[in-house]
């Protein structure tokens, strides 16, 4: 961004209107952007240019004339041009591989969320490489073997610095950040940079990354923070995830957090994202069939693949390999063949979604029983089955559909959690885990109506009444509504002491023991 502009300046770059439509309403001048131009296909790239100044082009894979692949090769070919963030439904790690050596700055997936979208343009504009978390260990382990296809590796002519900065490059971080790691100064950092695409005869940030990973420096699905660590320790410990409860001698899923499978204590490798998103349209409807048209639908949306339906039966029998046992003989497993489709046989697999769903049932009896400590032990066991976001980083209408449905299951569940430790009398412990609901949820108003009554009985009564008031300006400001009957109530409680109300101490704070009673 340059003096006298109001934001970065984007160029949005695809076939569908309703798709630059979404884009716009995300890239908002608020959020600190300006939609300086819009083309329907790759041709048209450089009129646009010529007629605008961009610092941004977010550019489609897939379209009629000039595709984003050929589209930013011939904006490299052109000289200086803005860089290119690629935003794609992604298929095949090929087509990928060729948008990023064509030239991109980096890549996002069009199920990525609106605030990955704003973060991904951000680093791009200020020259980092952006790589969708998602795919990003799948998509350049096809590189791996590169190291073989290239024994010529010059990275050894780097000086020692030089080569820390590189492997820090590959771990994706940015400047800030190898700069903390290593403790040198971003100045350091650029410099080194600089020395290195100059020394292997890279031309930007996004071709060190590949570079990387092509000879072996950054191997696949390490974490970023490994960079600063992987030459002192050369075997660092691997992040180490626990398998759920259950049978350990069966098979056992977790979609609560990524998809994850196991059978025995061994964890299985599941595949390319949309490979696990096929998986996962079928391991949350077991024992229904579901057609090919259908699992298309779900996975690749109005974009399906360049192969058609031919890529359903070669996932379902890539997943098959991987789930059956060494003890089965049939060639199905836990995937069946039947009528019309495929069905994931069900019985006798653990779930953490049904797992899920009986604990909740031993909170709704414990509650009833009145054995509210019970409840709330039952709601915590459940909310600790929570692995991060619900089916992360996989892509496909199917699967936003039950991550939607399974993030405000878990937000009822803390709800009700919440609800329970109230009536239990245990506002002080409950103010902390609602702050954070909040913060996660700005617009849930029974959210921060229970917040409030935690702090009013925690003897905050200050503070409860500010959450109303930030409330409310959020509702007001991004929705344009006034708070709901149940906010409002809540709000003329604790302006008024009314502490039975809000199921407090009956009376209000003066009555509640130990309180100081003005003079």
């Amino acid at each position: 961004m340059t003096a006298g502009h109001p934001g970065v300046r984007v160029l949005l770059v695809d076939d569908q209107e309703l798709v630059r439509s979404g884009l716009r309403r995300i890239l908002r001048p608020r959020d600190g952007f300006v939609i300086a131009g819009e083309c329907a296909d790759g041709a048209e790239v450089p009129g646009a240019l010529a007629a605008c100044d961009v610092d941004v082009v977010v550019m489609d894979l897939r379209m009629k004339e000039v595709d984003g692949i050929e589209a930013t090769r011939r904006l490299r070919r052109s000289g200086d041009h803005p860089p290119v963030l690629v935003l794609t439904t992604f298929d095949d790690d090929e087509l990928l591989a060729g948008a990023l050596r064509a030239g991109a700055a980096g890549y996002l997936l069009k199920d990525s969320t609106a605030e990955d979208l704003i973060r991904a343009v951000h680093a791009v504009a200020a020259g980092d490489a952006w790589l969708d978390v998602a795919v990003t260990a799948r998509v350049l382990s096809t590189y791996r073997q590169a190291a073989d296809r290239h024994p010529g590796s010059r990275a050894e002519l780097l000086a020692p610095g030089e080569q820390d900065v590189l492997r820090a490059i590959g771990r994706g971080l940015s400047d800030a950040e190898i700069a903390d790691a290593l403790d040198i100064s971003e100045c350091t950092v650029r410099g080194r940079l600089e020395r290195i695409l100059a020394e292997l005869g890279l031309r930007d940030r996004a071709a060190a990354i590949v570079y990387a990973f092509d000879h072996g420096i950054v191997t696949p699905g390490r974490s970023a923070t490994d960079a600063a660590d992987e030459e002192t320790d050369p075997a660092p410990r691997p992040v180490v995830r626990e398998p759920p409860p259950g049978p350990v001698s069966t098979l056992r899923f977790a979609v609560l957090g990524p998809l994850r499978a196991w059978r025995g204590a061994e964890q299985l490798d599941l595949g390319p994202v949309r490979q696990q998103a096929l998986l996962a349209a079928l391991v949350l409807r077991p024992d229904v069939t579901v057609s090919q048209q259908e699992l298309l639908d779900d996975v690749w949306g109005l974009e399906p693949p360049g192969t058609g339906g031919k890529v359903v039966p070669v996932y379902v029998f890539r997943l098959r390999r991987c789930l059956r046992s060494a003890e089965e003989s049939t060639s199905d497993s836990v995937i069946v063949r039947g009528r019309g489709g495929y069905r994931f046989a069900g019985d006798g697999v653990w779930m953490d979604v049904v797992w899920l769903e009986e604990l909740v049932t031993q909170a709704g009896a414990a509650e009833q029983a009145g054995e509210l400590t019970a409840a709330v032990g039952a709601c915590a066991d459940a909310l600790d089955l929570f692995q991060g976001e619900p089916l992360a980083g996989l892509p496909g209408p199917f699967v936003a559909g039950e991550r939607l449905r399974l993030t405000e299951r878990r937000i009822a569940l803390s709800q009700k959690k919440a609800e329970l430790q109230l009536r239990l009398g245990r506002h002080a412990e409950t103010v902390g885990e609602l702050a954070a609901l909040t913060a996660a949820h700005p617009h849930s108003e029974p959210l921060a109506a229970l917040l409030m009554r935690a702090l009013y009985g925690a003897g905050r009564r200050t503070e409860a009444l500010a959450v109303y008031s930030g409330t409310r300006a959020r509702l007001v400001d991004d929705l344009g509504v006034e708070p709901g009957e149940e906010l409002r109530r809540t709000h003329n409680a604790v302006l008024c002491e009314d502490g039975e109300s809000l199921g407090g101490y009956p009376g209000g704070l003066a009555a509640r023991p130990g309180y100081p009673r003005p003079d």
